[in-house]
C-alpha cells in the first residue's frame, strides 16, 4: 500500500503564498495520477488540483484556477501544490492522494482514490 507524506503547510496571510509537497513511497508513482483536497473544518472534503501520471493533463477547481498550480517529479516520487494569492477561504487541511487504478484519468470524487496521506493544515489570515 502506497504511502503518502505531505508537507509545505503553514500560516500565512492572504495575498501570500505556499508549495505543498507530497512524497510517495514505492515504485509505480509514475504510473498513478495525483490530486490534491481540501477539507475545511464542518465542511466536506473537496477536489482542488489532479494531474495524470506523466504530468501533460492537470485539472483545477473553479475557484483556484490561475491562483494554484499542481505538478509533479516522478524521478522524486513526488507531487507538488503551488499556491499563490492565498485568499482566507482556502483555510483547510489539504491532502495529496493517489486513484485506485493505474493509468486512470483522475476524478474529483475522493471516493475513488485509495491512498491519501495525513494530511497538511493551510491557514491564511486575512
Amino acid at each position: 500500500q502506497v504511502q503518502l507524506v505531505e508537507s509545505g503547510g503553514g500560516l500565512v496571510q492572504a495575498g501570500g503564498s505556499l508549495r505543498l509537497s507530497c512524497a510517495a513511497s514505492g515504485r509505480t508513482f509514475s504510473s498513478y495520477a495525483m490530486a490534491w483536497f481540501r477539507q475545511a473544518p464542518g465542511k466536506e472534503r473537496e477536489f482542488v488540483a489532479a494531474i495524470t501520471w506523466g504530468g501533460g493533463n492537470t485539472y483545477y477547481r473553479d475557484s483556484v484556477k490561475g491562483r494554484f498550480t499542481i505538478s509533479r517529479d516522478n524521478a522524486k516520487n513526488t507531487a507538488y501544490l503551488q499556491m499563490n494569492s492565498l485568499k482566507p477561504e482556502d483555510t483547510a487541511v489539504y491532502y495529496c492522494a493517489r486513484p485506485s487504478a493505474m493509468f486512470t484519468v483522475p476524478a474529483p470524487r475522493p471516493g475513488l482514490y485509495a491512498g491519501w496521506g495525513q494530511g497538511t493544515q493551510v491557514t491564511v489570515s486575512s
